[in-house]
């Protein structure tokens, strides 16, 4: 890892911010304290309920963590395909007698709200999610002695977030679960996502930041097949959604192994942005007629995805997931990164011996 990075953590392995209530206080200690990074997620919370949670963190670990913030969305959808949308998802509120989200619930997540408090009351590492912040932010929160990192899902974006002047660069393959950070929500480069061993190439050679591989990766071998790569460490979400500490609905949890779920895809059916989920009914029916509106899509959603949660309904749910989805262990978070530093210990191993023999 880099010397930043290595001051911060012992281990490679970062727990990604899994926003929506997954990334609890008690997941993001259980990681740091087992040598991990562990992440909040502030996306969706009001700047006191992100302050709230850090102080639990702060109660529960003296150990390094990070907080995760989401970007302005400055590109406003058309109110017309919002409206069609939400005559098409009539029936699914009736269904289960909701009623449907108002979609001009805001654009920004309190993001000046939730700097502020990160800057009066600093944490050791915060990342940003859809786009790049500011030079002055990311010296702010430098000055504050707080390392910074951007999502990146292209060598151009890679390129913006070294220009901006953050520390280190999440590289987000296609195989990532969840949102994919793409800077701008452009409908015309929809399947044009890179997969992760592709796109930690291309970045590599772009830049000269240290790179965070994220995207599929649920095992030991995978990160050290990412380190290789050129990442100095790996970023997991998945394979810490079924710990016993995550806040994952339980129906989301036992949806990962479910023999129903074979499969995921990039849909913009919940939110208006390309997510990575496993394909259910709502996500066939509705994916296909999504707009481009982010968050206005997401507040839409929202009553019907809490209502379909609480009946236990996973075919109403967005069951955010990466590719490696089938291969999640259902281990308590600590333990999961002991197991993943010995695997990952063991495939450096493997590979010595490979380079000394003949």
């Amino acid at each position: 890892m880099s010397s930043a990075l290595t001051d911060l953590v012992p281990l490679p392995i970062v727990q990604a911010p899994m926003a929506g209530g997954v990334s609890v206080p008690q997941l993001v200690a259980a990681v740091s304290e087992a040598g991990g990074l562990g992440f909040l997620a502030a996306g969706y919370k009001t700047a006191d309920g992100m302050y709230q949670e850090i102080k639990q963190v702060r109660g529960l670990t003296g150990l390094p963590f990070g907080v995760n913030l989401f970007m302005p969305q400055s590109e406003y959808a058309e109110p017309a395909a919002v409206d069609v949308y939400a005559h098409q998802l009539a029936g699914e509120a009736a269904w289960y007698e909701t009623e449907l989200g108002d979609p001009d619930s805001g654009r920004d997540d309190g993001y000046e709200a939730k700097l502020a408090v990160l800057l009066d009351n600093p944490v050791p590492v915060v990342s940003f999610h859809f786009g790049v912040p500011s030079r002055e932010v990311l010296d702010a929160l430098r000055r504050a002695g707080t390392f910074t990192l951007v999502t990146a899902t292209t060598a151009d974006e890679a390129r913006a977030v070294e220009q901006a002047g953050a520390d280190a660069v999440i590289v987000q393959g296609a195989e990532a679960g969840g949102h994919q950070g793409t800077h701008r929500d452009t409908p015309e480069n929809d399947g044009s996502a890179v997969g992760l061993l592709s796109l930690l190439g291309q970045v590599r050679e772009a830049v000269g930041l240290p790179l965070i591989a994220a995207g599929g990766i649920m095992r030991g071998s995978q990160i050290a097949a990412v380190l290789a790569a050129g990442a100095s460490a790996a970023q997991l979400g998945t394979a810490f959604l079924a710990t016993a500490e995550s806040g994952a609905n339980a129906v989301h949890k036992q949806a990962l192994t479910n023999p129903l779920f074979v499969r995921t895809a990039l849909t913009r059916a919940f939110s208006g942005r390309p997510a990575r989920g496993l394909v259910n009914r709502f996500l066939r029916e509705h994916g296909p007629y999504a707009p481009a509106a982010y968050p206005e899509i997401h507040h839409l959603t929202s009553p019907i995805r809490k209502a379909a949660a609480k009946a236990g309904d996973a075919q109403g749910m967005a069951l955010w997931a990466g590719q490696g989805h089938r291969m999640a262990r259902e281990l308590p978070a600590g333990q999961l990164v002991e197991v993943l530093a010995a695997e990952l210990a063991a495939a450096g191993t493997a590979l010595s011996g490979r380079g000394g023999a003949g």
